[in-house]
């Protein structure tokens, strides 16, 4: 046993030296002083770039086509009523999605902001109306499945539009205005009009999420309805007075997975609208570069401090001490010649 330990002892590259043999010097002490105070500033240093998120700026091929790109949304619009409100997304290649509902919440509040709680039997008493009127003109018979017209704005001769939500997207995928929605039996069935005189004077507050894809494209929250032609007069005060007025506050909006530290800078910005109608555009660059040293390269970069100025403090203290020393002798020679 004493014999391995023998042989561990002679691994050791680090031998001791006596401290009887030890020389300090001046020059020495301010070298040590000089070079710990600079590895103080450099660990420092090194540390606050170990716990920030670099930014990098990159050109590489993006082979990500065809994958998806989640937007989570959670958006305030005190003017507007949830019945009237609608989201739309299209990008660069033309593909569109009009009046997006999937995974898409819309909560009624009061020009107070509060929150209006819905009750379950708040349609119960709705005056009841006959059947449904098929496509083709007449009612809807036993053991008929219902085809409802879109009133002109299908695409194809058999396309149906089975509720009001369906024929408000065909006629804004036509780019068409509704003069007046009562005029269509699934609207008038549902009670759109009355829907939207009950939610007179309230805001909405939409949040959720959509998936889009990975290229140039706009998602929007717009009106889904342009009503001031409406033929009797009380009806058209329910939503001409507050015009197209789009005040809103940006509660959250944030682009993919969440991750800490990362910042969403509309989160919480908002814009209030003075002029009767108007529109509002944020243009936003999504980039994802952002990335974080790891524990690894920290702890390299603490070794490669220390050790180098620890090194190069010995090297100049080495020449200093040899160097004194050798002019200190060249003049004891001199004195003695």
């Amino acid at each position: 046993m004493k014999r391995v330990l023998s042989r561990v002892r002679n691994l050791d590259v680090y031998p001791k030296v006596n401290e009887d043999f030890y020389s300090r010097t001046l020059s020495g002490g301010l070298i040590t002083l000089a070079s710990s105070i600079a590895i103080f500033f450099l660990l420092v240093s090194e540390l606050g770039l170990y716990l920030q998120t670099v930014k990098e700026t990159k050109l590489v091929v993006d082979t990500s086509r065809g994958e998806k790109l989640k937007i989570n949304f959670d958006i305030t619009f005190p003017a507007v009523s949830c019945v009237l409100l609608s989201l739309d997304a299209i990008d660069i290649s033309g593909e569109q999605h009009l009046d997006i509902k999937h995974a898409v919440i819309k909560e009624r509040i009061d020009d107070k902001g509060n929150l209006i709680q819905v009750r379950t039997h708040d349609h119960i008493g709705n005056p009841k109306m006959g059947k449904p009127i098929q496509k083709h003109g007449g009612e809807i018979q036993h053991n008929e499945t219902y085809c409802g017209s879109c009133y002109g704005a299908e695409l194809s001769s058999d396309e149906c539009c089975n509720s009001c939500d369906e024929v408000r997207e065909a006629y804004r995928r036509r780019g068409w205005g509704v003069m007046n929605p009562d005029l269509f039996d699934q609207c008038k069935r549902e009670g759109f009009v009355q829907r939207i005189k009950d939610e007179e004077g309230e805001g909405c507050t939409m949040y959720g999420s959509l998936e889009v894809n990975k290229m140039a494209g706009n998602f929007h929250f717009v009106k889904s309805f342009h009503l001031e032609n409406l033929h009797a007069p009380h009806d058209v005060k329910c939503y001409k007075e507050d015009g197209y007025n789009i005040s809103h506050r940006i509660n959250k909006l944030s682009f993919g997975d969440a991750y800490p530290g990362i910042i969403n800078p509309l989160d919480g910005v908002h814009w209030f609208q003075e002029t009767p109608n108007g529109m509002y555009q944020y243009f936003i660059k999504v980039n994802f570069t952002e990335t974080h040293s790891s524990f690894l390269h920290f702890l390299t970069n603490i070794c490669a401090i220390v050790g180098g100025i620890f090194t190069v403090a010995g090297i100049v203290d080495s020449f200093i001490y040899h160097g004194h020393k050798a002019l200190k002798k060249k003049m004891e020679i001199g004195k003695l010649g």
